[in-house]
């Protein structure tokens, strides 16, 4: 595979962005020492090899995005954290209503006994004074009876 060079006078390199244009538009796939060892020849000082230009803009790049990855997994981290921390005064908030709502409960439970004992002991007295209504309406209708009979029975010869 030739390439053309910018120069063919010794000492004139070829620009890092006319290698990266000749890999980019080459459309073939070759190891990178061949392409080295194709544009370094005995006119041209030795340029750097291409893996250690890649490599050091790979580290930049890779440094660059090493960092965004740590910087992400901090926020992922970080935001992890408050969501657990979040989770557990949900929870917290969640048992403190129902805590709330069972001491609710037994409360409403207690006055609820305590107002059926209040129920059955009117309704007792109220029965008993039904039952003892009854028996002083039989007692005044007896009452009643024996005076009539009493009156019958007197002289009713007044002069």
């Amino acid at each position: 595979m030739d390439f053309l060079l910018a120069s063919d006078t010794p000492n004139t390199p070829i620009m890092e962005f006319q290698l990266q244009a000749l890999l980019c538009n080459s459309g073939n796939n070759f190891p990178l020492q061949n392409l080295n060892a194709q544009i370094n020849h005995p006119h041209h000082p030795p340029l750097p090899q291409l893996q250690d230009l890649a490599s050091s803009q790979s580290t930049s790049d890779e440094a660059e995005d090493q960092t965004a990855v740590v910087a992400a997994n901090e926020r992922r981290h970080r935001r992890m954290i408050s969501n657990r921390e979040s989770a557990r005064r949900s929870r917290a908030r969640k048992q403190k209503q129902l805590d709330e709502l069972w001491s609710q409960v037994v409360w409403l439970r207690s006055e609820n006994r305590q107002l059926l004992d209040k129920l059955n002991l009117v309704s007792d007295s109220h029965d008993r004074a039904l039952e003892e209504n009854v028996r002083l309406k039989q007692e005044a209708s007896e009452l009643r009876q024996m005076l009539c009979d009493m009156h019958l029975q007197s002289p009713a010869s007044l002069p």
